[in-house]
């Protein structure tokens, strides 16, 4: 059902950047070394779960890495351009409603609610607040599950 929904999602990202793939898979469960791998005959094999974990990782993070292959269809390296170009796919795909950073998956909204109030208010202070302390932003890692 995942690989099915991420399988359209790639559909429609490819169509409109007129991109040519040839399947979209599952990565192997025993990989561990990477998100998403583009091969040069067209196929893009996405990790589903967590390494160590084996949770499935949140959509938004799935489409992510999808858009980053898809570049690699394009510009078979991590040059400028292929930033910029994974960027448009990412803007494209935030757009359409594709790409929805940020939010929790079903049924975890009240996990993190629970585990925000036995933190305690010190423990909301995020680490780019944290870092202007320090004199320079840290970013924020993506929550992958």
């Amino acid at each position: 059902m995942l690989i099915r929904s991420l399988e359209r999602d790639a559909e429609r990202i490819a169509r409109r950047f007129g991109l040519r793939y040839k399947a979209i898979e599952g990565e192997r469960a025993n990989v561990k070394s990477h998100y998403g791998i583009c091969y040069s005959d067209g196929t893009i094999r996405i990790r589903l779960r967590h390494a160590l974990s084996g949770r499935p990782l949140k959509y938004s993070s799935l489409v992510n890495t999808l858009c980053h292959e898809l570049a690699h269809l394009r510009h078979f390296d991590h040059s400028p351009r292929f930033r910029a170009f994974y960027f448009r796919l990412l803007d494209y795909a935030r757009a359409e409603g594709i790409y929805r950073p940020g939010r929790p998956a079903p049924g975890r909204e009240r996990d993190r609610r629970d585990e925000a109030a036995a933190a305690g208010p010190d423990a909301r202070t995020t680490r780019a607040a944290r870092g202007k302390d320090r004199g320079a932003a840290v970013p924020e890692q993506l929550a992958l599950f």
